[in-house]
């Protein structure tokens, strides 16, 4: 599959440093995601689920976005944002924030307090959404989390909103970890940027037509998963290495491996309500890492 240089690519959900007490690690935050546009990376996602971002507030996210364009990052090639809330105010000033800072683009979830809505609910909220961004709305990544949200993004609630706001919704990160559900959003909104969530699932998507991922495991390994955004690889490395971060509760386990990864436990703290691996189960996983990552090496 020859390399295609208008698709979405590989996008780093990046990791959120904390300091001990929950302020955001602005100079640890640079250097990771230095780190990973150097080897691999052909943008960073801030405020994702792997980066805590539903309890990052406005202060936190300015001062993040500002720490990376000062450091040279080109927020309109390198920079996405995520929009998690569950009040429409609340999102259009995440939304705004980023957006008036350059952001290539939005990685926006839906509303996830209120559960059993439907899709006429969600289509008027996002509706209400794109409408309040007015002429600043662009390049929209629908986020189908339901593990997170408890709430579904339809292929049917995707087709209307397409339609209504043409330019703006630009594609689907998938990360319902299923892959029917993806191979339908394939199959009804190709001309998007369907994008997936789960890395053991990635080669065969981006075989179908898949445009790439924003993923956790790109703060590790950017090396091996552009090949598989890329090409449509498929690496035993990668499967193994995202089976043994999801034994172990997935946002604190990446952490401590970014940690291990930079020889540098400052990496590790979470903010509450989440916690950090014990010592033990960071030891473990650290030590499976090496091996599984030893395994390509030899």
């Amino acid at each position: 599959m020859a390399l295609n240089p208008d698709r979405f690519g590989l996008s780093c959900a990046i990791t959120t440093p904390m300091r001990e007490g929950g302020a955001v690690d602005l100079p640890r935050l640079v250097h990771h995601a230095r780190h990973v546009l150097a080897n691999g990376c052909d943008s960073v996602t801030l405020f994702g689920t792997t980066g805590e971002g539903a309890a990052l507030g406005a202060s936190s996210r300015t001062a993040m976005l500002g720490a990376l364009v000062g450091a040279g990052i080109d927020p309109a090639r390198q920079i996405y944002a995520g929009v998690a809330a569950a009040s429409l105010s609340a999102a259009v000033e995440q939304a705004r924030t980023a957006l008036d800072m350059g952001a290539k683009g939005l990685l926006v979830a839906p509303p996830f307090y209120f559960k059993g809505v439907g899709d006429e609910g969600l289509y008027a909220w996002f509706s209400q959404f794109f409408e309040k961004l007015g002429a600043s709305a662009r390049n929209t990544i629908l986020y189908h989390i339901p593990s997170v949200t408890a709430v579904d993004i339809s292929v049917a609630l995707v087709g209307r909103l397409k339609t209504a706001f043409p330019g703006v919704v630009a594609g689907v990160k998938d990360s319902s970890c299923d892959y029917p559900t993806t191979e339908a959003f394939l199959k009804a909104h190709g001309e998007l940027a369907i994008l997936v969530g789960d890395e053991r699932l990635l080669g065969r998507a981006v075989r179908a037509g898949a445009q790439g991922s924003i993923c956790g495991v790109a703060n590790l390994v950017p090396h091996l998963l552009r090949p598989i955004v890329y090409e449509g690889a498929e690496d035993a490395v990668v499967n193994a290495l995202v089976d043994e971060i999801c034994s172990y509760p997935v946002l604190p386990a990446v952490k401590a491996l970014v940690g291990h990864l930079h020889g540098d436990d400052g990496y590790g703290p979470m903010r509450a309500p989440l916690t950090a691996l014990d010592e033990s189960q960071r030891k473990a996983l650290c030590a499976a890492f090496d091996r599984i990552t030893r395994a390509r090496a030899a």
